[in-house]
């Protein structure tokens, strides 16, 4: 069984400064201060995926994280763009896809260098590269989500211990934010304050309750700089959010979709998740409950990705059937109107097939709301 015995002394100061505020506060003069932890961790009594070292500031968790699991790894980032600081033995298909998997997924930020990325950005790409290219197991990670927002950190860590578990790796973070643990599910848990460690079973992570309603075109401006592929959206578009709170955490715009034979499809133009909220799937529940409510009114819709990644999960989804594999053009199309494909690309078709809405009233009510 592991068994964590350590003893950290340190020489002190003895200043005039020193001397002064040891009499200032009544506090013992001593030349040492010797920290200490004792306690067992039977790490090896079941298999485990997420360890998580928790407690306050100044509780010993690095210095025991350090002792049991050794240093977490650094990296440069000196590029000029955060997509050239990964190892040039990682393929553009594996750097897409742990960028996507921990939420890091607008694709413009991939472009730019370290230093100008948000804390947030920063913070989802450090994790990139952490799970790609670290070396060892399991991974060490000190001071998880310590710099960031709560709500980025909470939706980053849900998103992080998805990927650790689908690969079958393992992973121990050490933060001082107890509010991580229902997010990042650990399979045990240390508090060096108290040296008590304890096993955790796997939970649902806690519920997020969103809403949508149509919004007005304006709001595409807010979202415009993260979608992967342009800011234009035709301004004949539904536009519609997904509110969390006060707050839109994604947005989805729907054109009807001309088409030589029919005239019920609704295309998804454009859907994009704020860099906050990404790593929850937010942007499928959205286009999934739309598709539903728009099936409830009698039209179709179909989405037409270029990402692969999307593609990926749309193939995946049996909410959505492929009409259309992506990389060629359709043969029933005429001219320049090609199905399928936007600025001469050709995209995958995918057409929902999923449950219609089940109350019609309140689904044409949403469709057809007045974006104020």
């Amino acid at each position: 069984m592991p068994r964590l015995d350590l003893v950290v002394e340190t020489t002190l100061s003895r200043s005039g400064r020193v001397r002064q505020i040891e009499a200032m506060f009544d506090v013992p003069a001593s030349e040492v201060t010797r920290l200490s932890w004792s306690a067992e961790l039977p790490l090896d009594e079941r298999p485990w995926n997420i360890g998580l070292i928790t407690g306050p500031s100044g509780a010993g968790k690095s210095t025991c994280l350090r002792a049991l699991f050794g240093p977490p790894v650094t990296f440069e980032w000196a590029a000029p763009s955060v997509l050239d600081d990964f190892a040039m033995t990682s393929g553009l298909e594996q750097i897409a896809a742990v960028c996507q998997a921990v939420g890091f997924n607008t694709i413009p930020a991939w472009l730019r260098p370290f230093r100008v990325l948000s804390m947030g950005e920063q913070f989802r790409v450090m994790m990139a590269r952490t799970l790609l290219e670290a070396p060892g197991d399991p991974l060490v990670i000190d001071e998880f989500t310590s710099v960031v927002d709560r709500q980025v950190a909470l939706i980053a860590a849900y998103a992080v211990q998805k990927y650790v578990r689908a690969r079958a790796r393992r992973l121990v973070a050490a933060t001082c934010h107890a509010d991580v643990e229902a997010w990042l599910q650990p399979d045990w848990v240390f508090e060096p304050a108290t040296t008590t460690f304890r096993w955790r079973a796997l939970q649902r992570r806690p519920e997020l309750v969103g809403v949508i309603q149509r919004v007005p075109y304006a709001a595409w401006a807010l979202f415009s700089p993260f979608h992967y592929l342009t800011r234009e959206l035709h301004r004949s578009a539904r536009c519609f959010g997904l509110f969390v709170g006060e707050q839109m955490a994604a947005f989805a715009a729907l054109l009807h979709r001309p088409h030589p034979r029919v005239r019920d499809i609704m295309g998804i133009s454009r859907v994009v998740t704020h860099p906050d909220w990404q790593g929850l799937g937010l942007a499928f529940r959205l286009m999934d409950t739309l598709a539903g409510m728009y099936r409830a009114v009698g039209k179709r819709v179909h989405m037409y990705p270029a990402h692969p990644g999307f593609i990926r999960s749309f193939a995946k989804s049996p909410a959505w059937i492929c009409v259309k594999r992506p990389g060629s053009f359709s043969t029933r199309s005429r001219g320049d109107a090609r199905m399928g494909s936007f600025g001469g690309r050709p995209c995958a078709v995918f057409a929902y097939v999923g449950p219609a809405w089940p109350d019609t009233r309140a689904a044409r009510t949403i469709l057809d709301g007045v974006a104020a």
